[in-house]
This record gives C-alpha cells, sequence and structure tokens, in this order.
C-alpha cells in the first residue's frame, strides 16, 4: 500500500511485509477507537428521549425539555467545532498518537460524569467537556495515516478509517438499542459506553504507534499536491504561520469548507434527531427507534466504499462529481421527507433517512479524509482536516436547538424542507468545487 520516494531504495520484500502488518494493526486500532468515541457521542441522541422523560418527572414541560436538550446539542456542538481549529495543530506540531488517547480517555471521564449528573447546567458542562476532548481524536487520526500511508493510498486508508464513524456509529445505536430493549435506562447506556471506550483505549495505548519510524522503518511518500510544495512531506510545521498561510490562500481549500459547512449541519441533524423523528412520526419504541437511526450510519459506510471506488475510477474530476451528485440528490430526498404523509406503521421514512446517508455520506467523508491529506500532507494534513470540521460544525451548531424549534413549531415536515433548501448550498458549492478541480486539470 504504499509508495516510496525518490530518494529512498524500494524497500525488501520482509520490510514491505512487516510495513502492511503493521498498517493494518494501525487502521483497526485506530477504527475501533474512533467506534468507542461514538458509543460516548450518539449516546445522548439514542436516549435523548429517556432523557427528556427524565425532565418531564422534575417539572419540565415536554416541548421545554426537547429545546433544552436542542441547546445542550448546540452547546455541544459549538465546542466541537472550536475544538477541531485547535486540535489539527496540536496533532501536526505534538503527533497524532497523544491526540487519540487523550480524548478517548476524556471522553470516558466526561460520560460519567454527565451520567452522574442530573440538572440541565451540569448536563450541558459535561457534554460540552465530552465533545471538546473528543475533536481530539479524529485529527489526531488524520495525522497518523499521513505518516502511516503513501498519498496513492490515502483514499483507501481514510475510507477505512472513515467506517469507524458510520458503521461504527450503526453498531454503536444497535448495541445502545440492545440494552434498551434489556431494560436499561439511559444512565446505564451511559455507563456501559464509558466502559467500552476504556477498554479501546487500554487497546491503543499498548499498540498504536506514530508512525512506522517507531518499528524502525521509513515512512512512506507524501502527497505531491500538498499546498506546502516540497515541504508537504515534513512532518512537523516550522512556525504556526507556516502551516496556516497556504491553507488559508487556497482556493478549493476555502470552497471545501463551505462544503462541510452545509453537509455537516444535514448529518448532525440525523444524528441527533432521527431516533427522535422516528418515535414522532411511526410510533417507534425508544429501542426501536434506536435500531431504524442505525441505518443512516450504516447506509453511509456502504457509500464511503462506493464513493471511493467511483471517485478512483472516474479519474481527476471523479470525487468532484460524485460530491456534485450527491449533494443534488440529497436536496431532492429531503424534498420527499418535508412533504410526504406516512403511515403509523410505515418504515418508508426508515428507508428515506437510509438513503439520505448513503447520498450524502460519501461525498461527506472525502473533505476532513483524503481532501485534507491532499491539501496539506503530512506537514498540515491535521490542520486543513481540523479546519474543514471545525467549520462545517460551525454550521452544525443549527442541527441542535434550531432544528428542535421547526421541530416543535413547524413540525418534522417543516424541519426538512428547511434541511432542502440547506441543502443547496453544499450543491452550489459542490459545483464551484467541481469547476476548481476542472480548471486545474486542464
Amino acid at each position: 500500500m504504499t509508495v516510496p520516494t525518490r530518494s529512498q531504495p524500494d524497500p525488501s520484500p520482509l520490510s514491505r511485509s512487516r510495513l502492511l502488518h503493521w498498517q493494518i494493526v494501525t487502521l483497526a486500532l485506530m477504527v475501533v477507537g474512533y467506534t468507542g468515541c461514538y458509543l460516548c457521542r450518539s449516546n445522548f441522541s439514542v436516549t435523548l428521549n429517556l432523557i427528556a422523560d427524565s425532565l418531564v418527572e422534575q417539572g419540565y414541560q415536554p416541548e421545554a425539555a426537547r429545546i433544552h436538550l436542542g441547546t445542550i446539542a448546540t452547546i455541544g456542538t459549538l465546542a466541537y467545532a472550536l475544538g477541531k481549529f485547535v486540535t489539527g495543530s496540536l496533532a501536526d506540531f505534538l503527533g497524532g498518537r497523544r491526540n487519540i488517547l487523550g480524548g478517548m480517555l476524556g471522553s470516558v471521564l466526561f460520560t460519567l460524569w454527565f451520567a452522574c449528573r442530573g440538572t440541565l447546567p451540569l448536563f450541558s458542562l459535561a457534554w460540552a467537556g465530552n465533545r471538546v476532548v473528543q475533536s481530539l481524536c479524529w485529527t489526531g487520526m488524520v495525522k497518523i495515516t499521513g505518516k502511516w500511508f503513501a498519498f496513492s493510498s490515502y483514499g483507501t486508508a481514510m475510507g477505512v478509517i472513515s467506517l469507524s464513524y458510520l458503521f461504527g456509529d450503526a453498531a454503536a445505536r444497535w448495541f445502545m438499542g440492545l440494552l434498551l430493549g434489556w431494560g436499561f435506562g439511559w444512565r446505564e447506556v451511559f455507563f456501559t459506553a464509558a466502559g467500552v471506550l476504556f477498554a479501546f483505549f487500554a487497546l491503543n495505548w499498548l499498540w498504536l504507534r506514530e508512525s512506522p519510524v517507531a518499528i524502525g522503518l521509513s515512512e512512506p511518500a507524501a502527497s505531491p499536491l500538498s499546498v506546502y510544495g516540497s515541504e508537504g512531506g515534513d512532518a512537523r510545521p516550522a512556525t504556526l504561520a507556516s502551516l496556516l498561510r497556504p491553507l488559508l490562500t487556497s482556493p478549493q481549500f476555502i470552497v471545501v469548507c463551505l462544503l462541510s459547512l452545509g453537509l455537516t449541519l444535514l448529518r448532525e441533524t440525523f444524528g441527533t434527531w432521527s431516533p427522535a423523528y422516528f418515535a414522532d412520526t411511526i410510533n417507534a419504541s425508544s429501542a426501536q427507534a434506536a435500531g431504524h437511526s442505525a441505518w443512516f450510519p450504516l447506509s453511509g459506510g456502504a457509500s464511503v466504499l462506493v464513493a471511493g471506488w467511483l471517485g478512483d475510477r472516474l479519474g481527476k474530476l471523479g470525487r468532484a462529481a460524485v460530491i456534485v451528485a450527491g449533494c443534488l440528490l440529497t436536496a431532492g430526498v429531503l424534498s420527499i421527507l418535508g412533504t410526504a404523509d406516512f403511515a403509523a406503521d410505515s418504515l418508508a421514512p426508515v428507508w428515506l433517512v437510509g438513503l439520505t446517508g448513503f447520498l450524502m455520506l460519501g461525498p461527506y467523508s472525502y473533505l476532513a479524509g483524503a481532501i485534507s491529506l491532499d491539501l496539506g500532507g503530512k506537514q498540515g494534513g491535521a490542520t486543513a482536516c481540523g479546519i474543514i470540521d471545525g467549520v462545517g460544525y460551525l454550521g452544525a451548531m443549527a442541527a441542535g436547538d434550531s432544528v428542535a424549534r421547526l421541530s416543535v413549531k413547524y413540525g418534522w415536515h417543516g424541519a426538512f424542507q428547511a434541511l432542502a433548501a440547506v441543502a443547496l448550498l453544499p450543491s452550489a458549492a459542490a459545483v464551484v468545487y467541481f469547476w476548481l478541480q476542472r480548471k486545474r486539470a486542464t
């Protein structure tokens, strides 16, 4: 999976075999670790109705409880977004392994704190803290991927890692749905999620390595398309200014940030509210709604694999073309969700939400993955990822409080009609990105 640099001799068959073995181990550890992070992230969405019920028992009105929890989701998203702007540069200067381990352990502690508290202010603090520390993990994984894999393998490697927040999220939701079906309360779900993540933290602490240098091998070549030119292969930037300036003056980077703004808002909306949507629309129980909500990330995992394959097969403009098609079709499906009426026991909303995940999450996975490494290389890949994701999650703040208010005031039809309009922003940005890529290719 590696491509040696011209200044290095071809590695021996034994070295290639050893490197491949450690690349597989590294990918597996990061996928497992980030899947554990989603247990301590999707738990809020899966148990949201149960947490709302506990607030109603404290004297809150049901509508007010939903809006308060939407506000907590918004606060958490803001904390996550702000964290991304910092943690990417931390990984580029200090290394990705520290990011990953710190984020996992911090998430365990904040999840336990959330489950031990019972008031809205403390819920807000615990959830914000959880999201801040989790922002360390993805940028750390991007940094490590840039060191372990050659640029020719960025798409494959990041596609596999992306399965951690898609198939991993689906597995986490399915698992928590089982727990709820067995009679677990929301606090017991949180405690269990924290315990599983701590076990995954221990595995990464024991075996995750920063780069092939740690096992006596050379690092593969960096992307020749990096905005840093010949310095893109440097593992550590010289100064913060030299790290940020080339990215912030790149038109392609700016457009990718706009794409992230719209697509992250849509993704976070489904991640947060799909269980509540299924409970309200088709009268699903909490356990059923948790299971139904897994179809969004599950179909997104299939989308990542298909989008990766198509992007490679369609040539230089492949990724750009996939992004344009995915954004436009997503807007169409959201329009259907915003206008169609469904029977109480219908599975049509479940399939349409799953279809949305399939159309949208493949293009979304490019942004803070392979495209970040293409633009940033080893030197600034984590920073590119952090800024792209950070901008996206600033937009995703509307997925909490704003969607809660829309669903309360206008119903889910009104909320999805608004989301269909929002989907036009990434669609327009996708067309511009395609044009820039075509201009560059010619």
